[in-house]
């Protein structure tokens, strides 16, 4: 068979863009369910086995709401995750607090009250409204869209333990237009008491998932390649995650024609939860099949949102380091242009870190920088009921798919696995240098600095055989995963594996909060002996995880 570039077919993917269009798939909802449906008997019919899954997920949807200033009606939504009010609604002062950000809230009493805060409803701010007791919130969108968000700070369903962090607030998005009055006044010294009335289904019911899997002949237990995206949206979601799936079924569709070329398998996932659960489709699937995962998922590719019209930017998709040689070698293939890799956010059903998968992407192409801050560069139909086929462009939609085949591709087909674990090094180097000197004195983190450096050696020397063709190509690729199951987790969590970091901001290299936050401290400050404890014992894992990824990267005995 031929080794040629695949190229995916502009009409069987508007086809399928087509089809997305029909329902407005909430989770857990009849319509959600035949649109999936729809998914499997066309992945079934190009070869994978397929299985769909029902499980119990903690969903929100919302209703209806209302916003009633001094009296008069202001057009507005309520949000997924919010509470919901009582018959009456809720009454109190507005308060303006910017953009509700810590530095925003900081001397304000807000509570008891309604706050008003510019920009799209999100969960750090619901977080924080609910730990400052506010009752309400309005947000103020940066245009006349009204934007649906789920703004739950739990990654996933929550637990026992973690269901005291879900928002205790009212919250709603009003327009632009509405919102500067309202803010005006609020400046004015003039804030009107608000009533805000929220409707939001909000409990347990049961969500799909769609598992769709390939192997090569002969091996059904082979390591493979997880492929996903969600399936549930907001109003017909198109685009958001319309797009995604047809890339997907058109994905599956031709790398099915080159499995004689394949090194491993394809599992491809279908997930529902994103919208309206904070990725808990993806959050149960790493809980319940986590064992499965760690022994044998090499690498994550998720998509969202692809073909968008006018999305043109191609350099800002989100990959882990390890993996940003593939990222950019098929954008700049596909498309000319220079990928720079982009830091994961904590976003996107990246809910594999914990196990240790390196991963890719989330949304691919973005639209270029507007005028108008918005919460992303996905298009102002984003969330809201325009989200339709007019918004595709097949052109892009195509070219989209083109990068993700080839990505894909990649990963299959490749002897030994493209993890190149010197760009991790190289990056961890870069965060423990710029802490080594504000730790001068008060923690002593030279062993780290040279671990750092003796995996980038390992990591080198791995690189160097795959380049050289090695019969021990399997022995290696085992090497790498164990590597990954290590230092995924370093990158990209606070540390504990096993259960999911809260949906917020996260920084870079989490792991190392214990050493910055004792390097923050100015000279001097009553507390640095305190705060040496916990850095002490941060280095100490991080030196123990290192030297435990150098002894498996080791190329003696393979």
């Amino acid at each position: 068979m031929s080794d040629a570039p695949l190229q995916p077919d502009r009409q069987i993917l508007m086809g399928h863009i087509r089809e997305f269009g029909k329902r407005v798939k909430l989770s857990g909802t009849a319509e959600e369910l035949e649109s999936f449906k729809y998914l499997e008997r066309q992945i079934a019919s190009y070869g994978y086995r397929t299985k769909l899954l029902l499980h119990d997920a903690y969903i929100s949807l919302p209703g209806s709401a209302a916003v009633e200033i001094g009296g008069n009606a202001v057009r507005c939504i309520t949000h997924s995750m919010s509470v919901s009010t009582p018959g009456e609604g809720i009454s109190a002062e507005v308060i303006y607090v910017a953009e509700g950000a810590e530095a925003d809230l900081e001397g304000i009493d807000v509570e008891g009250h309604i706050i008003l805060v510019d920009g799209i409803a999100t969960e750090d701010v619901a977080a924080l409204a609910s730990a400052r007791g506010a009752i309400g919130q309005i947000h103020v969108s940066p245009n006349e869209h009204l934007y649906e968000m789920c703004v739950s700070p739990v990654w996933g369903s929550p637990s026992q333990h973690t269901r005291k962090q879900l928002p205790r607030t009212a919250i709603c998005t009003i327009a632009h237009d509405d919102g500067a009055r309202l803010r005006q006044a609020c400046r004015a010294r003039k804030a009107p008491v608000a009533r805000l009335t929220t409707e939001v289904d909000t409990g347990w019911r049961k969500t799909p998932i769609l598992v769709a899997e390939l192997f090569p002949e002969n091996r059904p237990d082979a390591p493979f390649i997880l492929f996903s995206g969600h399936h549930d949206t907001w109003h017909y979601g198109v685009m958001d995650n319309g797009g995604a799936n047809a890339t997907m079924l058109e994905a599956a569709r031709l790398l099915a024609e080159r499995r004689e070329n394949w090194q491993r398998g394809l599992r491809i996932c279908f997930w529902s939860g994103h919208s309206h659960g904070r990725y808990s489709g993806s959050a149960w699937y790493a809980d319940e099949y986590w064992d499965e995962l760690e022994q044998r998922c090499v690498a994550h590719v998720n998509v969202d949102s692809t073909g968008g019209a006018g999305a043109d930017i191609l350099t800002n998709s989100t990959v882990i380091d390890e993996l940003k040689a593939v990222a950019a070698r098929a954008v700049e293939t596909v498309t000319g242009q220079v990928h720079r890799g982009r830091r994961h956010g904590r976003a996107a059903d990246q809910s594999f870190w914990g196990v240790g998968i390196p991963s890719m992407f989330g949304s691919l192409s973005h639209q270029p920088p507007g005028p108008v801050k918005m919460l992303t560069a996905l298009g102002w139909w984003w969330h809201t009921p325009h989200d339709t086929e007019e918004h595709i462009d097949p052109a892009n939609l195509q070219r989209d798919t083109e990068i993700v085949l080839r990505v894909l591709g990649e990963l299959l087909d490749a002897r030994v696995l493209p993890l190149d674990y010197t760009a991790y090094a190289a990056s961890l180097k870069d965060e423990l240098s710029s802490l080594n000197g504000k730790l001068a004195g008060r923690l002593d983190i030279d062993k780290l600095i040279s671990v750092a450096d003796e995996l980038h050696r390992r990591a080198d020397a791995i690189n160097e055989a795959a380049r050289k063709g090695t019969a021990n190509a399997d022995a290696i690729n085992d090497r790498l995963r164990q590597a990954s199951r290590l230092l995924v987790p370093l990158n990209y969590t606070y540390g504990d594996r096993f259960h999911h970091d809260n949906a917020l901001p996260h920084p870079a290299w989490p792991s190392l909060s214990g050493l910055r936050e004792l390097a923050a401290l100015p000279e001097g400050h009553a507390d640095i002996a305190f705060f040496t404890v916990h850095g002490r014992q941060t280095r100490n894992r991080l030196l123990s995880v290192l030297r435990q990824a150098c002894a498996v990267l080791a190329l003696e005995g393979v």
